[in-house]
């Protein structure tokens, strides 16, 4: 294999570990984002009166 073709398979090779980095960063920042939504709807949904007594007479 000659230098130049070397060269382009590795280039090539950096190009893909840096989109997969990139599209990494994506995911995560996406799933923080939707984890912290979630957690804003859990606190906003919270009745502390709901399930605090029991009707066993019924």
């Amino acid at each position: 294999m000659d230098i130049s073709a070397l060269s382009i398979v590795l280039n090539q090779a950096n190009v893909k570990q840096q989109v997969n980095l990139s599209l990494m960063k994506t995911v995560m920042d996406t799933a923080q984002t939707n984890s912290a939504d979630l957690l804003k709807a859990l606190e906003q949904s919270v009745q502390p009166h709901l399930g605090s007594r029991i009707d066993i007479k019924g």
